[in-house]
């Protein structure tokens, strides 16, 4: 499957970032059924870039493996689960990988090639070749934050919507990426 005509439509982190901050600010949708997160996701994204530390041996297992392809997230920056991992995988890959987020809500003929469970679910990072042929696919959360979900869904009475929330965002606090870099190399 080749993704060059997706790769060409996405744009840079910056202008994720860029986007994210409009549609808080300025939001050309008056519509916007997420507008209410948007800020929640600039602090969480913002904090994930202050606080990521790319590790020696995450450096030297991706250099083992001498992946030379692109990065393509497809990505919203309203999205929780993006706001704690596509700014992980950014800052790990940009010095070695190009890296582009295709908005997931601009065209979701890319997200239906990427189903979770029947869902578009996001972040999905999508492992390209130089060719832009799909090498591997990882999302929309670590498999820790897959447990909780797991969990939540298993017993909603016994672990509420709000708590499982909280335990996610922990998590991503104190984890910092790494589980969603660890697995991602994992597929290279």
């Amino acid at each position: 499957m080749n993704l060059k005509n997706y790769w060409d439509k996405a744009i840079s982190f910056d202008d994720y970032m860029n986007v994210a901050e409009e549609r808080l600010n300025n939001n050309p949708d008056p519509n916007d059924q997420y507008q209410e997160y948007y800020e929640l996701g600039l602090q969480r994204m913002n904090r994930t870039l202050k606080t990521f530390k790319a590790h020696e041996e995450q450096l030297q297992t991706l250099k083992s493996k001498n992946f030379k392809g692109k990065i393509l997230i497809i990505s919203e920056p309203w999205c929780g689960d993006a706001s704690a991992t596509v700014p992980a995988v950014y800052e790990f890959f940009k010095s070695h990988n190009e890296v582009k987020v295709f908005l997931r809500d601009s065209d979701s003929s890319l997200i239906d090639l990427f189903l979770t469970n029947g869902t578009q679910s996001i972040p999905i990072v999508i492992l390209l070749d130089d060719s832009y042929n799909v090498i591997n696919h990882w999302g929309p959360r670590p498999e820790y934050g897959t447990e909780l979900l797991k969990k939540f869904k298993a017993d909603p009475e016994s672990y509420p919507r709000e708590e499982f929330y909280n335990d996610l965002q922990v998590y991503y606090a104190k984890n910092k990426g790494k589980d969603a870099v660890d697995e991602i190399l994992n597929l290279i």
